[in-house]
Order: C-alpha cells, then structure tokens, then sequence
C-alpha cells in the first residue's frame, strides 16, 4: 500500500462525510463541507505528485484515484442539484460522461491490462470543475442563469476532455494491433 493509494483512500472516506456536512442544519455547514471538498482536492493533488515524484503509480492507484476523485465530484454536484443550485440535466450529463469513462475503463483494462493515465485536459477539467462546484457549495445563492452557465461550462469542459480520452483509447488500440 503506497502513500498515494493512502491518500486515496482518505479521499473515499471524505465523501460521506461531504454529504452528511452539506445537509446539516448549522449556519457554517456549506463552508465546512466546501473545507472538506478542498482536503479531498488537496489530497489529491498530492497524491499525484508523490506517485510520480517518488515512483510510486501503481495500477491500482490508476483505479483507486480516479474513482475517489468521480465519487466526490458526483456526491458534490448531487449535493448541490438537490439543494436546487443547478439543474438536474446538469447531473444527467456529468453521470452519462462517467458511464462512458468507466466503460471505457474497463474495456481498455481487459484489452490492454492497463488504463490510461489521466492527461492535461482531464487534469485541467477536473480543476475547472472542482472550482466551479466548491463556489456553488459556498455560494448557493447565486441567480439560477449564473450557476447555470457555470455548471454548463465545466461540463463542456469535462466533455471535451471525454473526448480525448476516446482518441487516446483509440490510439492506445491501434498500436496493439498487430500489424
């Protein structure tokens, strides 16, 4: 067990404990799940750079960060739809792109016994998202249109990097083929 898979798994454990905060009653309780939210952020940046500092990705890091990092984006963003931030299309969206991540996942584990690293564009909208989500966990009470066009935008963003995951996918089979 790596310090990075460690990490990683904290950051499992901090999705309940993100939805159970974001529902309390207590006037802070968006500000203390946003905390919470940034420490699973956090966490995972630094799993990411002490698996590569340190030589330490492993597969089942591979697995065990990405899924962290989609359970508390998806238990965020649910979060906020049902506290009538964003729309519900909004999680439809971001759901469907997942589904098609995981898929496409495990496909490319049991064709190619590996699945691919997350690149600039993934990491890029993962942050977008994360910053998108954490201001309307902080500021629910921004007009609809805003947090609307908001939400919209870091999911384009996520699509856009969907799709060069497919591209990578691709590749990454065309080059096993034989020739």
């Amino acid at each position: 067990m790596t310090v990075p898979n460690l990490l990683s798994m904290f950051r499992l454990i901090l999705v309940p404990v993100f939805a159970v905060v974001f529902f309390q009653p207590a006037h802070n309780a968006h500000l203390w799940a946003a905390l919470i939210y940034l420490v699973a952020f956090l966490t995972d940046i630094a799993d990411g750079w002490i698996a590569r500092h340190f030589n330490q990705i492993s597969k089942l890091g591979r697995i065990l960060d990405p899924m962290a990092d989609k359970l508390m984006t998806f238990t965020v963003i649910i979060c906020i739809t049902v506290d009538e931030v964003i729309p519900l299309w909004a999680v439809v969206v971001f759901f469907c792109k997942e589904l098609c991540m995981a898929i496409g996942g495990y496909l490319m584990y049991r064709k190619l016994g590996d699945v691919i690293s997350a690149n600039w564009l993934g990491k890029l909208s993962t942050g977008v998202f994360f910053l998108v989500c954490g201001g309307l966990v902080l500021f629910p009470d921004i007009p609809r249109a805003w947090s609307t066009g908001l939400i919209g935008g870091a999911l384009a963003l996520t699509l856009a990097a969907l799709a060069g995951y497919i591209i990578q996918f691709c590749s990454a089979l065309r080059e096993r083929k034989p020739a």
